[in-house]
């Protein structure tokens, strides 16, 4: 309890009345900081840490929003919310629901109340930014994970909160977009396959259209179970039963050849919690991304192996992919540019690493191998050399970086980026590009690069891009093309490009497609998921 002399209350102006404090005469923020002491003190104590949530409080002259009668459905609303956080896969332990509403309802004292109300915010400001842009720092669980999320301040967001209906304020925090609605639905399915009774895997045996066998009626109930509809209890393999297995090797990017091998049994196999994993692990990176791309912009999916150029929402243009190698330095990242220009007939400044890690030992067992490539080996000032064995025997992988000299290869078909590259300057040196190695596109699993990302139709991506500012892009490309010199072509606009990594994504389709993970991120994200609370059954 605080007193107050009337020396004091004479000095702020404020004069005691049979109803209580007389405001009239008194500066208006200096007497709401009595009438809120408790709050005023719990604000002090975090304001070094959240500035914005300080500020908010003095605008307000530290009038609380959470506790009081005349709050009551604000933070009942909220309460409510923070129960149900497990079905965004969000850690409801993080948000201690039942304690917070303890110290709600029964705080008394100024200091009390001032204390549940800061626990109130803090844990609102949380909350926010779990559900809006996740609750994991991307670069944390892994380096690769090159993603910045962007974070609501505190300020604004409880600004905003104190002027909108609680309920649709926070129903909008959550990304909008139709893949997070989706993966909610999912979610929402696998719970209740978990609670069923688990179906038999299907045996590793080749399954082939036509047989009849114990092994197909297994294959039915995994199907029917993982949501392709009643396909019945039949032991022969039959057309209709075919088109499904089809239509789920494709959804699993397996050969849709109908032929069902080992890869397509352990696909089926792969059960409810499996999946979950899955969904939960992309609910999260929803949430890295939960901000505007723009009308215009370039999605590479690494597991998926494509590339789509999204115009207003829908996909104008998909290729296969070829991304980097599983081994250390060669995984291609996750990260977020914008594209700027492409490079037609381009020329390959080959990576230090790989000249000295790869090419100089051939070069050390044939010394025509340059030759053969169309390739030229140059010093700093861009003059051709052609250094001794033993001056190149002295580089290795320890020493790579001293490297001297450069090694290019000119434009040519035969070109590692083949006949055009496309250009957004980052600091992995990561771009896309054309290739030669058409053959490796047939592949179900296209991890073959040193880190950027093959195109399968270039020419095609070229046109899409050149649309915008061509009336003929395909003419004027080939022209380019045609001169079989290196020609730089800026975008009138720029374009972003987002190099992302969904194992789960549905395509602008209701059924989830579920990929590989192929890098072994999707365990990094769920372990740091599950460390801060997150669960499987949590509903």
């Amino acid at each position: 309890m605080i007193f107050l002399t009337r020396k004091s209350l004479k000095a702020v102006g404020i004069a005691l009345v049979a109803v209580g404090l007389n405001l009239a005469n008194a500066d208006m923020s200096v007497a709401q900081s009595l009438l809120y002491p408790g709050i005023q003190k719990n604000v002090t104590k975090v304001s070094a840490r959240d500035k914005g949530l300080a500020e908010f409080y003095a605008e307000r002259r530290f009038k609380p929003i959470w506790v009081g009668q005349q709050n009551a459905s604000r933070r009942n609303a909220f309460i409510k919310v923070l129960r149900n956080a497990g079905d965004h896969g969000l850690p409801v332990s993080r948000y201690d629901p039942k304690g917070l509403q303890n110290a709600l309802r029964t705080a008394r004292s100024p200091d009390q109340r001032g204390a549940a109300e800061i626990l109130a915010s803090l844990t609102m400001i949380k909350y926010a930014r779990d559900v809006s842009s996740g609750v994991l720092n991307p670069s944390s669980v892994d380096p690769e994970i090159a993603v910045t999320t962007r974070k609501l301040g505190s300020k604004g967001l409880l600004t905003n909160f104190t002027k909108s209906s609680p309920k649709a304020y926070l129903e909008r925090l959550s990304p909008r977009n139709s893949e997070y609605v989706k993966l909610l639905e999912e979610r929402k399915r696998l719970m209740k396959s978990m609670r069923g009774a688990e179906t038999p895997d299907v045996p590793l045996a080749t399954i082939k259209p036509g047989i009849s066998a114990k092994n197909v009626k297994l294959m039915r109930r995994k199907l029917s179970a993982l949501g392709y509809g009643n396909l019945g209890g039949s032991s022969t393999y039959d057309a209709k039963l075919v088109k499904v297995v089809k239509k789920f090797q494709k959804d699993r990017g397996l050969g849709a050849d109908g032929v069902v091998g080992p890869a397509t049994i352990k696909a089926m196999n792969f059960g409810p919690k499996s999946q979950m994993t899955k969904v939960l692990v992309n609910l999260e990176r929803q949430r890295w991304m939960n901000f505007a791309r723009g009308t215009r912009h370039v999605s590479v999916n690494l597991p998926d192996y494509s590339v789509s150029m999204i115009d207003n929402g829908k996909v104008t243009f998909k290729s296969r992919t070829v991304i980097g190698q599983t081994k250390d330095d060669f995984r291609t990242p996750e990260f977020y540019d914008k594209m700027t220009h492409m490079v037609i007939n381009p020329t390959w400044n080959v990576p230090k690493s790989i000249a000295v890690k790869e090419y100089v030992p051939i070069i050390l067992k044939d010394r025509n191998f340059l030759s053969k490539r169309n390739m030229v080996m140059v010093n700093a000032s861009g003059n051709a050399v052609r250094p001794s064995l033993g001056e190149l025997a002295k580089y290795n992988k320890d020493n790579f970086k001293t490297f001297p000299y450069f090694i290019k290869q000119r434009p040519d078909p035969a070109n590692a980026l083949g006949l055009v590259k496309f250009m957004f300057p980052n600091k992995f040196n990561i771009y896309l590009h054309d290739t030669p190695s058409k053959p490796l596109f047939n592949k179900e699993v296209r991890a073959f690069s040193h880190g950027c990302v093959r195109v399968h139709q270039p020419f095609d991506f070229a046109y899409k891009l050149l649309e915008k500012q061509s009336s003929n892009p395909e003419a004027m490309f080939k022209k380019l093309l045609d001169t079989k010199e290196e020609k730089f072509v800026n975008l009138k606009k720029s374009v972003p490009v987002y190099i992302t990594y969904r194992t789960v994504y549905f395509d602008g389709g209701d059924r989830p497609i579920y990929r590989s993970d192929i890098y072994g991120r999707d365990a990094k994200v769920y372990n740091a998921l599950k460390r801060a609370g997150v669960s499987l059954g949590s509903s």
